[in-house]
């Protein structure tokens, strides 16, 4: 049947229209683990704010290095005391929240020697803190989530095998998420390789700390650019998201006030179908400014 060019130019405008006003929604992911202040897990995520939650830090382990998590003023793992942490977790799993353990962060003692030594690291965490068997569970019989990759330094091999060992333990009814927070200068040096896996369900790409790629005061330019490169260029349909810092103070740049964030920022990125919402760092911040209060209706 003959459709006039008349009837067709209305059709193809309300078309054009629906496109370019095509907003994703998304979550808030949140780090926490660095401060007795922060007050508790459950506390955090009472709140119903976040989506996600990453346990900050497991910072030492692999070249023959005895693993070890560090929750600052939270609890004691040499005399068993993070264990007390599992009911925490389980909750606030009950509300939804995926909970990972995030390994590596800026100050630690970490690396994969090898092949072989990411595959034990691997099978170590599956075995501790997801859903293998050990009689030594840090933090209880919790099974988390996944694992957050946020590896700052030491050396940049064989992260992408221990990717690829940790996805091997997922199945049909338990996934193994992983997720990964590079920093927003692309490719990340330490991550670049394991995020190319297309492994990953979940990337907050740290867009602060990093003159190049993050927002300056009237200058939202060259975060767009970089967070275009990113949902562009990174393998799978795992979500990208726009790692910021909570307060002025929770980092040495690149904060983001919430006004301009929500005003300006929010509405050119949520464009893409590669959207997942923002990570904050971290919720000790997060509680001083409110800041995760304040953009979540725009999130």
């Amino acid at each position: 049947m003959a459709t006039s060019l008349q009837t067709l130019v209305p059709i193809l405008s309300l078309l054009l229209l629906a496109h370019v006003s095509t907003s994703y929604g998304g979550s808030i992911a949140i780090y926490w683990g660095q401060s007795a202040a922060e007050g508790t897990l459950r506390e955090a995520c009472a709140t119903g704010r976040y989506k996600y939650v990453m346990l900050a830090f497991l910072n030492k382990f692999g070249s023959g290095r005895t693993p070890s998590i560090n929750l600052a003023g939270h609890c004691n793992p040499a005399n068993g005391g993070c264990m007390v942490a599992s009911r925490n977790i389980k909750f606030c799993q009950s509300k939804g929240i995926k909970v990972l353990l995030s390994i590596g962060g800026g100050i630690g003692s970490y690396s994969l020697a090898s092949p072989a030594d990411a595959k034990s690291f691997a099978t170590y965490l599956y075995n501790h803190y997801l859903g293998g068997r050990s009689s030594a569970r840090p933090l209880g019989d919790a099974v988390l989530d996944g694992i957050d990759f946020d590896i700052e330094l030491g050396s940049t091999a064989n992260w992408n095998l221990l990717a690829r060992n940790l996805k091997g333990f997922s199945k049909p009814s338990r996934r193994v998420y992983l997720s990964a927070a590079p920093q927003c200068p692309f490719p990340d040096r330490f991550l670049g390789k394991a995020l190319n896996t297309g492994l990953f369900d979940y990337v907050w790409v740290q867009f602060y700390n990093n003159a190049p790629c993050q927002y300056a005061p009237g200058n939202i330019n060259k975060l767009i650019s970089s967070w275009n490169r990113w949902t562009s260029s990174v393998p799978g349909k795992g979500k990208i998201f726009l790692g910021l810092p909570a307060a002025r103070k929770a980092a040495g740049s690149g904060y983001i006030p919430p006004s301009v964030l929500t005003s300006q920022i929010l509405p050119r990125i949520k464009r893409s179908p590669r959207y997942g919402g923002v990570m904050l760092w971290s919720r000790y911040w997060d509680k001083q400014t409110g800041y995760s209060a304040a953009i979540i209706k725009k999130v």
